[in-house]
C-alpha cells in the first residue's frame, strides 16, 4: 500500500500547495462546479477523507454513517461542515484527517475489502479512487484560480479508473454495455504510452490528462485533443463517469480553451 499511499499524499500536497495562501476572500471563489466555491470543494474532500478513514477503522460504524448521510441529502452535505469555518480552520482539519487516512490506510492489506458508496472495492482500489477524487476536485479549485497544473505520472491512476468505470458510467444511465471495450492509448507526460486494452476500430487516443479531464468530468470533450473513432467509443467519451454516485452534469462544450 505505500506506494499507492505515497501517491495520494503527493496529490494531497499538490492540492495543498493551491490553497495554502489564499485569502478568506478567495475561499468563497465559485468554481465550474454549480454553486460550490473553493471551500466546498475542500469541505467536499475533507468530509469524504473522514469517511474514508471510517470505512478502513470500522466498517459497521461506517454503514451506518452512510444511511445518515443519505438520509441527509448525500454529497450536498458534505459542503456544510466547511461553510461554518474559516478557510484557515478547515485546511487544517483536512490536512489532519488527510494524514490520518493514508497512516490507516498503510497498514492495510491491499486486497482486502473496503465498504463504499456502492460494490466494496479492494483497499488499493479504494486508496486510488482518494487521489482521483482529489485530482478531479482540485482541478475545480485550478479552473477557479485560473492555474494550470502540471501534469505528472499519478495521472494513470486516475486513466485507470475512468477506463475500469466504464461499465458503471453505462449503468447509472440506463444503457446497455457493449460487449467489446473500445481501445485506449494514452500518452503519458513523459512521453510513453499507456494503453488499455487491444487496438481497435473503436478507440481513444492522446494525451493522457485530456482523457483525466474527460472522464472526472472536468472538460467537455470538444475542448479536448482526444481523437474518438467508432461508435462505442464515441457514445462512451458522451457520458464517461470515473467517480461514484449520480450521473454527473459535466461541463459545456467550450467552457474551456483548448
Amino acid at each position: 500500500m505505500d506506494s499507492i499511499c505515497d501517491d495520494l499524499h503527493a496529490e494531497h500536497l499538490a492540492l495543498d500547495v493551491l490553497v495554502a495562501d489564499l485569502t478568506e476572500a478567495q475561499w468563497s471563489l465559485a468554481t465550474p462546479a454549480a454553486e460550490w466555491s473553493i471551500r466546498d470543494q475542500i469541505s467536499h474532500l475533507w468530509f469524504f477523507d473522514q469517511r474514508a478513514a471510517l470505512a478502513l477503522r470500522d466498517p459497521d460504524e461506517f454503514a451506518a454513517d452512510m444511511h445518515r448521510l443519505l438520509a441527509a441529502g448525500g454529497t450536498k452535505a458534505s459542503v456544510e461542515p466547511g461553510r461554518r469555518m474559516s478557510g484557515t480552520e478547515l485546511l487544517a482539519a483536512w490536512r489532519a484527517d488527510r494524514n490520518d487516512l493514508i497512516a490507516l490506510a498503510r497498514s492495510v492489506d491491499p486486497s482486502s475489502r473496503v465498504p463504499w458508496y456502492g460494490p466494496a472495492m479492494a483497499a488499493r482500489s479504494f486508496i486510488t479512487a482518494r487521489l482521483m477524487e482529489t485530482w478531479a476536485h482540485g482541478q475545480d479549485v485550478a479552473d477557479a484560480l485560473g492555474v494550470q497544473r502540471a501534469a505528472t505520472a499519478r495521472l494513470k491512476h486516475v486513466a485507470h479508473i475512468g477506463v475500469r468505470a466504464r461499465p458503471f458510467s453505462y449503468m447509472i444511465i440506463g444503457r446497455e454495455l457493449p460487449e467489446v471495450p473500445p481501445y485506449v492509448a494514452l500518452r503519458a507526460p513523459d512521453g510513453s504510452l499507456w494503453e488499455w486494452g487491444e487496438p481497435t476500430s473503436d478507440g481513444v487516443r492522446g494525451e493522457a490528462l485530456d482523457f483525466c479531464l474527460v472522464v472526472t468530468q472536468r472538460r467537455h470533450l470538444a475542448d479536448t485533443g482526444l481523437e474518438v473513432t467508432g461508435a462505442s467509443a464515441v457514445e462512451w467519451m458522451g457520458f464517461a463517469q470515473a467517480f461514484a454516485g449520480e450521473p454527473g452534469t459535466g461541463r459545456s462544450p467550450g467552457q474551456f480553451a483548448r
